[in-house]
């Protein structure tokens, strides 16, 4: 029992770093992504083939693997710029299939359906990770999922976050007030691609091998149910959300009585908790992180006049504006509309 329980720490760890990811381009961006799991299938695919071709550091694979999954996401974002909403979905979860078609019958390249095994244990440090020694795996992954947590949070609490949470809440306010939502865009689909194929890595070196059945679509959907049920935009949530969810997934096995429970268990789950949380709680367990204003409303002391409470607003929404005429530009851009 306790092989197994630190076998699902290690997937969490990996999920919750799959969830991350796509909080960027669904949580922050808000866009609505469906091809998380290929870009999961690049950079678990890219480091099975370095692995077992190649005698290369595995700090370089990991890098590498995480750059060809950005460079996809790059590929994926500039095409699909002009699309939002179901029309997003439906061209990302195209992606996510041709991806998944090509590594199918690519067979001189990843054996197709036979997948790549045999994969080498690496060595980190000089240190070889043993897969039957859980415990070093699950402290290997907990370190990328806090590095990816922290990394991400800086990024979102940047100039370039608060970008992408403009675009987010309104593109033309945003465009009016001079962000450049083509390279934002693109940005948040290759930063969400990079960090997807770190998480094939990690999954590629514990498992010791790769199969195209793992990367179908209902993984796409499992970490959108992730990111949903946490709360997107806050990356703890997020995190929440693929513990519930692979708990969840995996009680059956924990209780014992998996045979009771038919295959389809998860599928019926994660469609439940798409259904529930929209309707009954759509901004998550957690909900989405409002981040605090520096600026107070002087008028609210009765010693500032209203102009300067104006100031003071156009202040705290600023995008690099620090007057008045921001405001007016966004509002000239909505007669526009």
């Amino acid at each position: 029992m306790i092989y197994f329980i630190l076998l699902l720490v290690i997937y969490i760890g990996i999920f919750a770093i799959l969830s991350l990811s796509l909080n960027i381009v669904t949580g922050y961006t808000g866009l609505l992504s469906l091809c998380q799991a290929a870009f999961y299938a690049i950079g678990a695919y890219t480091a099975a083939i370095m692995l077992t071709k190649t005698h290369v550091n595995f700090w370089w694979i990991l890098l590498l693997s995480g750059l060809i999954a950005a460079l996809a996401g790059i590929l994926i974002g500039l095409p699909t710029l002009r699309l939002k909403g179901d029309y997003l979905a439906i061209a990302t979860l195209g992606f996510g299939e041709i991806t998944r078609n090509v590594l199918l019958n690519w067979d001189s390249l990843t054996r197709g359906p036979l997948g790549i095994s045999g994969i080498p244990p690496v060595k980190v440090f000089g240190f070889t990770l043993d897969p039957l020694q859980k415990v070093h795996y699950v402290i290997f992954v907990w370190i990328f999922v806090v590095l990816t947590y922290f990394i991400l949070r800086r990024i979102m609490r940047s100039r370039v976050g608060r970008a992408l949470e403009a675009i987010r809440e309104d593109e033309v306010a945003a465009y009016a007030m001079g962000i450049n939502i083509t390279k934002y865009k693109v940005f948040a689909f290759g930063l969400s691609a990079f960090f997807g194929g770190i998480a094939g890595t990690l999954w590629t070196v514990y498992n010791q091998s790769v199969n195209p059945s793992t990367f179908d679509f209902l993984l796409s959907v499992m970490l959108l149910c992730m990111v949903v049920l946490g709360g997107m935009g806050n990356h703890l949530a997020v995190i929440l959300g693929a513990v519930l969810i692979e708990v969840a997934g995996e009680l059956p096995r924990l209780l014992g009585f998996s045979s009771l429970v038919p295959p389809q268990f998860k599928q019926i789950l994660f469609g439940l908790i798409l259904v529930v949380m929209m309707i009954y709680r759509p901004q998550g367990l957690l909900g989405r992180r409002i981040p605090k204003s520096k600026f107070v409303f002087a008028g609210a002391s009765g010693g500032a006049s209203s102009d300067q409470a104006g100031g003071g607003l156009s202040t705290s929404g600023g995008a690099g504006d620090e007057s008045g005429p921001g405001g007016s530009a966004g509002s000239s851009g909505e007669e526009r509309q």
